[in-house]
């Protein structure tokens, strides 16, 4: 009775967290893993683990079924590795943390799961995807701490208080029992949940600001494939006058565009990734259109350009170009981290180093899309003292709430503006405190033009200076505790 009654607990709690993987439902998070604990550690031996690692990998297999962009059996295969990961640290919790002290016993989960995330986003492509530390967004205090020790102290907080509830739950809030672990946790919440409301409400609002339009290719110009199939630079002899003629709808909507939200007051125009193609030889030319708009206009202009070199292995180069308000190109930067799959098998990729320039609107920073999932390379926006960060990206519709989310988190780590020029998503503009100064979606009808008055200047962070010192020592933490039991 007791094991179904566990596992009646554990299949409630991963229900939960499937249901919100794609949504940020802040308080599910919590619940979820105090239920899941709790199923976890009422089960015995090994069964109990494999039941544990079946229920998990059921819950991110439903889950994950729009956000992990590959066909069956593929599709299974990555998610039961990512069911490795998650289940792990539920498995180490059920050998370990019954062994040591009440204290000891709730920190060995979060130790646990901060671990597992932050290997899992050094040591495999899958980056932060599917970090409990997500589905905290919209809770602005909490965020903060990203600004001091990165996302892996949001996922702390989250598991050590799902550890610490579940504790006293087992001993029925026996307070003589569990007095010791929920003070201490009650107090290092409490602490981080006040210092970042504090953090908010003395937020700089003296730093100048910039007026910024992000555009949005016309949905209507392409057949749905066609420019997949241009990307991959499949296009015969006989077919390219007329894709070249497309082509040239779009550079000149993209750039009639630009101009006109110029002459409405925007001093910053961005475009989505890879929204603007040209072939290879064909690049020049609308390079000097480009550069003669942002001159004439007097703008700064972002591009997320496809450079296609058709009948080449790799065809695809994707580009972020700014150009400053004189018509000089300052950055032409190529996309160092490309998804897994379609787009790592075409893509041509950068040097890993994020260009940060010096301009008269303060320090420029660029990046695109993916790139923005791993905290460690954004880092280097933070690092260099960057005012703004430049972040086209091009995604799809499953994902497009979840993954604008996960930019705010690296404003929030970096205390740099972000501008996110999205295609089939959402494009938003960020504070350096995470809060949103406007969105467009890509999907609503009408006009999807964003603009924003965003304010430049960067704010220097703990995080930035260290990195995730905070995740090493974490699992440092969790070697720790497994050599005293061993």
């Amino acid at each position: 009775m007791a094991s179904t009654t566990s596992i009646i607990w554990l299949a409630a709690g991963a229900g939960l967290l499937s249901a919100v993987s794609a949504s940020a439902v802040p308080p599910a998070a919590w619940v979820a893993l105090t239920l899941m604990l709790h199923g976890s550690r009422g089960l015995d031996g090994a069964t109990g683990i494999a039941i544990v690692f079946a229920v998990s990998y059921v819950s991110i297999a439903i889950g994950s079924r729009g956000i992990l962009p590959l066909p069956a059996p593929g599709y299974f295969a990555l998610a039961a590795a990512i069911t490795v990961t998650f289940a792990l640290p539920f498995a180490i919790d059920r050998l370990v943390a019954h062994r040591l002290g009440p204290l000891g016993a709730t920190l060995v989960f979060p130790l646990a799961l901060v671990a597992s995330e932050f290997l899992r986003s050094r040591f495999t492509p899958a980056a932060t995807w599917l970090s409990i530390a997500y589905s905290q967004y919209g809770f602005l205090p909490l965020m903060q701490i990203a600004s001091l020790v990165g996302i892996w102290g949001i996922t702390f907080v989250v598991a050590w208080s799902a550890s610490t509830f579940e504790w006293a739950w087992r001993y029925d809030f026996a307070w003589a029992v569990v007095r010791t672990p929920v003070l201490a946790c009650a107090a290092v919440v409490g602490v981080i949940v006040f210092g970042g409301s504090a953090r908010l409400l003395f937020a700089s609002t003296e730093q100048p600001s910039l007026r910024v339009a992000t555009l949005n290719r016309p949905v209507d110009l392409f057949v749905p494939g066609e420019m997949t199939r241009i990307t991959e630079g499949r296009v015969s002899p006989d077919e390219r006058p007329r894709v070249a003629e497309k082509i040239s709808r779009l550079h000149d909507w993209f750039l009639d565009g630009s101009r006109r939200e110029a002459r409405a007051g925007a001093r910053l125009v961005a475009w989505p990734e890879a929204n603007l193609i040209v072939f290879a030889d064909d690049e020049a030319a609308f390079l000097e259109r480009a550069r003669r708009v942002a001159a004439d206009e007097h703008i700064y202009l972002a591009i997320g350009l496809a450079t296609i070199h058709v009948g080449t292995p790799l065809p695809f180069e994707n580009k972020a170009v700014v150009i400053d308000p004189n018509g000089a190109v300052l950055v032409n930067y190529l996309k160092t981290h490309p998804v897994s799959g379609w787009e790592a098998g075409i893509m041509r990729r950068g040097d890993g180093r994020l260009p940060v320039v010096a301009t008269d609107a303060g320090r420029l920073a660029t990046a695109i899309c993916f790139d923005a999932d791993f905290p460690e390379f954004i880092r280097q926006a933070g690092q260099r003292f960057a005012d703004l960060l430049i972040l086209p990206a091009n995604e799809w519709r499953t994902i497009k709430y979840l993954h604008q989310q996960m930019a705010a988190f690296r404003a929030i780590e970096n205390g740099v503006p972000i501008v996110r020029p999205a295609a089939s998503g959402i494009s938003s503009a960020i504070d350096p405190w995470g809060r949103v100064l406007g969105v467009s979606d890509f999907f609503s009808p009408g006009d999807r033009t964003l603009t924003a008055q965003v304010p430049i200047g960067g704010f220097r962070t703990l995080y930035a200076r260290t990195g995730d010192l905070f995740a090493w020592l974490c699992v440092a933490g969790l070697v720790a505790a497994l050599t005293r039991i061993g």
